[in-house]
C-alpha cells in the first residue's frame, strides 16, 4: 500500500524511471559478461525458456531487444549498412540485419557491449528465428537448440488443459525441455537444481499476475499508460528480467502506480480525446515523433497486440504449478508460445472483444517492411474486424528499423485524416 507520506508524488512516473534504470543495469551486466567471457544464451521473446537458463546462471541476450534499441537511439542505419555491405539483402528482417551488424562490430552497441553467444535457444514462434540461429552457428560455431512448440491448428481450434491433444503436445514440449537441461549441464558443468527452477518460476508467476493486471487497468478512462510507447518499456523489463526477484517487484510496483492513477483519474495524456488500439510493431526509427503524431490529437493507445505476442506469455496470467515444475513449465511454454502465435495470426476476435472493454474509438494497423510474419494478413484482419463491428481503422506502413522507408510527411497526412474522421464520427454520435 502507498503511504500518506508519498501522497502520489513519488509514485507517478516511477515505472518509467525504474524501468529505464533496470534496463541500463541489464545492459551493464551483459557488458561485464562479455568482458569475463561468461556463459551467454541468445534467446527470443517468444519462448525464451528463461526459467531454466536462469537456474544455471546463464546470461540472456535478446537479439530483438538489442536490435530495436539501435533504432530507438537512431543508429540502426550503421548496423544495417554493415550487414548489407557484408552481403545481407535489404529485403530481410531489420532485426536480423542490425544484430548481424552488432556482431560484425565485435559486440559494440550504444547501450554497452553484447557478449558472444555460448549457444542459442530458438523456437518456431517466428519463421525467422530458426534461420537466425544458423547465423550464430556460422559465425561462432555456437550450438543452437531448437524448441518445436505445436501451434493452433486453426482459429478457434485451440486445445486446453484436460484435452488429450493438449496433453500430447505438453509431453512433446516437456521432452524437449529435458533435452535443454541436459545441454545446459554439459555446457556449464553444473547439475540441474530443481529448487532453483522453482524459484525462477515463482518469480515468473508473480510477474504474470501483475502483467495481466497491468493490461486490464488500462480499461480505465482516461488510459493510465500509452500501450505503444510506455508499453515498450514494460515489455523490455518483462523479457530481460523474467524469472527474477527484480522483475517481480518491478511489475508489482508498476501495478500499484497504475491503479493509483486509475483511481485518481490521472491519464497518460493531459486531455484524452480518442482511445485507440495498436496492431503490429512500432516505428522505432522515429519512435518519439511517431507517438506524438497520435498524442497531439489526444489519441491514447489503451491496448496493443505487441504487448500480447511479445510478452513471453505473461499476458495470459498463466501460473506454474511448483509441485510439478517441469511438467508445468512445459504446459506454460505451450500455452504462451501458442498464444503469441495466435496474437499475430488470429488476433481479429481479440480486437473485436477489446473494443467495448477498452472503450475504443479506432484501431491503428501498422504493417512493416522488415517483418512479414507480423504484417502478413493485417489487411484481411482489418476487413474481418470492420465486417464484425463499425469501427474506424487506419492502415499505415513503415518499418521498425530502417529509416530509409520511413517518411514522416505522408504518414502524418494519413494520421491527420484518420483523426478528422474520428472527430466527424463523434459529432454524428452526439
Amino acid at each position: 500500500m502507498m503511504t500518506d507520506k508519498t501522497d502520489g508524488k513519488e509514485i507517478i512516473g516511477r515505472g518509467a524511471a525504474e524501468g529505464a534504470r533496470l534496463f541500463r543495469e541489464w545492459f551493464a551486466e551483459l557488458t561485464t559478461a562479455a568482458e569475463r567471457g561468461e556463459h551467454t544464451a541468445y534467446v527470443f521473446v517468444m519462448g525464451s525458456i528463461a526459467e531454466i537458463l536462469c537456474s544455471f546462471d546463464i546470461h540472456l541476450v535478446f537479439p530483438e531487444i538489442t536490435s530495436l534499441q539501435t533504432a530507438v537511439r537512431r543508429v540502426a542505419h550503421e548496423y544495417l549498412n554493415a550487414a548489407e555491405d557484408y552481403g545481407y539483402s535489404p529485403d530481410i528482417c531489420g532485426y536480423v540485419k542490425a544484430e548481424v551488424g552488432v556482431q560484425l562490430k565485435n559486440g559494440e552497441h550504444p547501450m554497452g557491449k553484447i557478449p558472444r553467444p555460448t549457444f542459442g535457444v530458438l523456437t518456431n514462434a517466428c519463421n525467422t528465428y530458426l534461420k537466425w540461429g544458423e547465423i550464430w552457428e556460422r559465425m561462432y560455431q555456437a550450438r543452437t537448440f531448437a524448441l518445436d512448440v505445436p501451434g493452433s491448428r486453426s482459429l478457434g481450434g485451440q486445445t486446453w488443459q484436460g484435452d488429450p491433444d493438449f496433453e500430447n503436445d505438453r509431453k512433446y514440449v516437456e521432452f524437449q525441455l529435458r533435452e535443454l537441461i541436459t545441454l545446459c549441464e554439459e555446457i556449464t558443468g553444473k547439475k540441474f537444481d530443481v529448487d532453483r527452477l522453482r524459484e525462477t518460476m515463482r518469480y515468473t508467476n508473480a510477474m504474470s499476475v501483475a502483467y495481466k493486471r497491468l493490461l486490464a487497468v488500462n480499461m480505465a478512462r482516461p488510459a493510465v499508460f500509452n500501450a505503444m510507447s510506455e508499453g515498450t518499456i514494460y515489455l523490455g523489463v518483462a523479457n530481460a528480467l523474467r524469472g527474477t526477484a527484480a522483475g517481480a517487484k518491478y511489475f508489482e510496483d508498476l501495478v500499484e502506480e497504475m491503479e493509483y492513477k486509475a483511481a485518481n483519474k490521472i491519464g497518460t495524456l493531459t486531455q484524452e480525446k480518442y482511445r485507440l488500439i495498436f496492431v503490429g510493431v512500432p516505428c522505432y526509427p522515429i519512435f518519439r515523433r511517431f507517438t506524438e503524431l497520435f498524442s497531439e490529437w489526444g489519441g491514447a493507445f489503451t491496448g496493443s497486440t505487441y504487448l500480447e505476442f511479445a510478452s513471453g506469455g505473461l499476458n495470459t496470467g498463466f501460473q506454474y504449478d511448483l509441485n510439478r515444475p517441469l511438467e508445468s513449465l512445459a504446459e506454460g511454454v505451450l500455452v504462451s508460445v501458442r498464444h503469441a502465435m495466435d496474437a499475430m495470426f488470429f488476433q481479429n476476435q481479440w480486437l473485436v472483444d477489446s473494443l467495448d472493454a477498452f472503450h475504443v474509438d479506432g484501431i491503428v494497423y501498422h504493417p512493416i517492411k522488415s517483418c512479414r510474419t507480423v504484417s502478413t494478413g493485417l489487411a484481411d484482419n482489418r476487413r474481418a474486424v470492420m465486417a464484425a463491428r463499425d469501427i474506424a481503422t487506419l492502415f499505415i506502413e513503415s518499418d521498425m528499423m530502417d529509416k530509409r522507408v520511413v517518411t514522416e510527411a505522408p504518414m502524418k497526412n494519413r494520421i491527420d485524416a484518420f483523426f478528422e474522421g474520428l472527430a466527424t464520427r463523434k459529432l454524428k454520435a452526439a
